[in-house]
C-alpha cells in the first residue's frame, strides 16, 4: 500500500473512533446514571488506535474527542472524566506496563487515577459548580468513601482494559489488519 493511501487508511480509522466516542459521550445525556461507565468504553476505543497505529495518534484523537467533548456533550462531569482520566488511561496503560514492572507499575498507575480524579472532582464542584448532594447522608466519610470505591473500580477496569487488549489482539486484529493492507 502506498504510503499516501495509508494515511488515509490511519486517518480515516482514527475519524471512526473519535465519531464512535463522541456518539457515546453523547450517550451521557440521554443515559445520565452511566456518567463514568460511557467515557471509560469511550476511552477503551482507544485501545485500537494505540495497537494499530501508535500511542501519538492515539493521542491526536483523544485530544479531539476530549475538546469536542467538553463543549458540546450535555453531562459535562462525564466530559471532564474523559478529559480528566478515562480518555488517556488506554494510550498510556501500556507505556507504563512497559517501562514499570509489578509493585511500582500500579503504583504509578494509582497516582495518576487518584490525581486524576481527585482533580475532575475539583473541577466538577468548584468551577462547574454540579454538587454532590446525593453524598451528605453520607457525612465526612463521603468523599474518602467514594474514593476508596473508585480506587477498587480503577483495579477491575485496568484488568478489563488488559483483558479488552488479549482480546482484541487474538481475535479483531486480523479483521482490521486487513483494512491497512
Amino acid at each position: 500500500m502506498s504510503n499516501r493511501k495509508q494515511r488515509s487508511v490511519k486517518a480515516a480509522f482514527g475519524g471512526v473512533v473519535a465519531a464512535m466516542s463522541i456518539v457515546l459521550m453523547f450517550m451521557t445525556g440521554v443515559i445520565p446514571s452511566l456518567t463514568y461507565a460511557i467515557p471509560a468504553v469511550s476511552g477503551a476505543l482507544l485501545m485500537a488506535l494505540v495497537v494499530e497505529i501508535g500511542p501519538a495518534f492515539a493521542a491526536t484523537v483523544y485530544f479531539s474527542v476530549a475538546l469536542l467533548s467538553l463543549f458540546v456533550v450535555a453531562d459535562k462531569e462525564a466530559a471532564v472524566m474523559y478529559a480528566l482520566f478515562f480518555g488517556y488511561y488506554p494510550i498510556i496503560k501500556g507505556l507504563l506496563e512497559k517501562r514499570l514492572k509489578g509493585f511500582w507499575c500500579w503504583l504509578v498507575k494509582y497516582i495518576i487515577f487518584n490525581i486524576a480524579v481527585i482533580t475532575a472532582y475539583f473541577i466538577i464542584t468548584k468551577i462547574l459548580l454540579i454538587s454532590f448532594d446525593d453524598m451528605a447522608s453520607f457525612g465526612k466519610w463521603a468523599m474518602p468513601l467514594l474514593l476508596l470505591a473508585g480506587n477498587i473500580v480503577f483495579f477491575i477496569y485496568d484488568v478489563a482494559l488488559t483483558r479488552l487488549i488479549t482480546a482484541y489482539s487474538l481475535r479483531l486484529r486480523k479483521y482490521v489488519r486487513r483494512i491497512f493492507k
